[in-house]
């Protein structure tokens, strides 16, 4: 090579090193001024509406997309002129080694394409998300969630194809983000963190001990048919006692009524079962049940038996910290003055609003809840309205409990339900009465979390908006 060739080149190699230190000066600069926007910043001083959120996807953000799962994570890198600056789908591992790779290689694209920020966007499904938007935002990406039925709903529009892959899914997630269809994730902190947990909690101990107990009935019903009108509450206390001993015809018979009494004395209960032993006995004695198999049986039973006071022993143990929980929330003892509505509704409907200083307004927690109003009209097509079903499904299990406590035991809520159902315009269902007065109660519910209001019976009242006729037809 001669002197020219040999210049030419060092001149290259000199160029390409001078263009690496550049870029990975460029990185660095990235690194260090990433900026994660939480929920607190964008939601808790105004309303974050779909002007905000175009505002927010800026051209200097590089706009990820990512479909979760189990184990693996893909994302892919847009800009907001829905550009693809990725070569392909990027795959990471969920755990933090991968959540790391996933960071460098949106910060390399970024400092490639000149994007000063980084907002990563996915789908809120199950709970697989929860780690990597919690990594993500504490090390300075920003977390948007769309909403999986608007992915589904698009897939199409990518290629014209129904397919639907890991690789596929987060350009459509990304592209959604670019065009302000997203909101922000929240996860509860702290208090309301505990306090979700022990709900979620406490409501898989009770579909385990429902489990159990139909478990239980299973046997009771192969070798003791008329256990039901023996025992009367076969989960009781009292029940349980003896099940735990003698949950057969043979063993009760051979026990009698008095072996009956002398179980509960031993277990210091205190009531009126006693009197229902001697009738046991005469259930024992005329039974239909099988009689093989009888000690596989019992030992199921018995197996069953203390299972159930084992889960009510850890329900009572979680019901007491959720109680405690709910007491640090300010103003939530003021809800308890609704009659009907005790710690177990509002500890479930706490733990699904988490913090209400992120709420502006209450129709967004009515939205949130799936209890918002949709109609389906066109032209002079009116259809029926009805609510939307999207939202977290356990708080409108809730509000919905909720509703029909307070209707049976407030005298406030009975008059009203009274009044939707037979009001001389557009009377509503029973169904549809109670939907309208779970929503009264999240207003209540709202308004004394925000204000620290006491609750008037007499003003929910009064704040009811009904013609004027309408008071002197209830007073009737």
């Amino acid at each position: 090579m001669n002197l020219k060739g040999k210049k030419k080149k060092n001149q290259v190699v000199t160029a390409n090193i001078f263009e690496q230190q550049e870029f990975l000066k460029r990185a660095e600069v990235i690194r260090e001024n990433l900026t994660a926007s939480t929920w607190r910043e964008l939601e808790a001083n105004g309303k974050f509406d779909k002007n905000a959120k175009l505002s927010f996807i800026n051209d200097d953000m590089l706009i990820l997309g990512c479909d979760v799962g189990s184990e693996t994570h893909y994302m892919r890198a847009i800009d907001t002129r829905c550009r693809e600056l990725s070569k392909s789908a990027f795959p990471f591992n969920n755990d933090s080694e991968g959540f790391q790779s996933a960071k460098e290689w949106a910060v390399t694209i970024a400092a490639q394409h000149d994007k000063r920020q980084i907002v990563l966007g996915l789908e809120p499904t199950g709970h697989y998300w929860f780690c990597l938007a919690t990594w993500m935002v504490s090390n300075g990406i920003s977390v948007v969630q769309v909403n999986p039925y608007a992915v589904k709903q698009t897939k199409e529009v990518e290629d014209n194809s129904q397919l639907k892959d890991d690789r596929k899914d987060p350009k459509l997630i990304a592209n959604l983000v670019k065009d302000g269809n997203f909101g922000m994730p929240y996860l509860p902190e702290k208090l309301y963190a505990e306090l979700r947990r022990l709900s979620l909690f406490r409501d898989q101990l009770n579909e385990d001990r429902i489990r159990t107990v139909n478990r239980m009935h299973r046997e009771m019903k192969i070798y003791f048919p008329e256990y039901k009108d023996a025992l009367g509450k076969v989960d009781g206390a009292f029940s349980l006692e003896l099940l735990k001993q003698a949950p057969f015809p043979d063993e009760l018979t051979a026990l009698g009524a008095e072996g009956i009494r002398q179980i509960w004395h031993d277990a210091k209960l205190r009531g009126r079962g006693y009197s229902r032993a001697r009738e046991i006995i005469q259930y024992a004695k005329e039974s239909v049940g099988i009689k093989d198999g009888v000690a596989a049986g019992k030992t199921a039973v018995k197996w069953f038996v203390q299972k159930i006071q084992e889960l009510d022993a850890e329900l009572a143990v979680v019901g007491d910290q959720i109680k405690r929980k709910c007491q640090e929330i300010p103003h939530a003892d003021n809800i308890l003055e609704i009659s009907g509505i005790g710690e177990n509704t509002l500890s479930g409907i706490l733990a699904e609003l988490g913090d209400i200083s992120r709420f502006d307004d209450v129709k967004e927690i009515q939205k949130l809840s799936g209890l918002g109003l949709v109609a389906c009209s066109s032209g002079k097509h009116k259809g029926e309205t009805k609510i939307s079903h999207r939202g977290r499904k356990r708080l409108r299990y809730w509000l919905f409990q909720a509703a029909k406590s307070v209707v049976a035991h407030a005298e406030e809520f009975k008059k009203l339900h009274a009044y939707y159902m037979t009001r001389t315009e557009n009377p509503l269902k029973k169904m549809q009465s109670l939907i309208v007065i779970a929503c009264k109660i999240l207003r209540v519910i709202y308004t004394i979390l925000k204000t620290g209001a006491t609750y008037d019976p007499q003003k929910m009242l009064k704040d009811i908006k009904r013609p004027e006729a309408a008071p002197a037809q209830m007073a009737a």
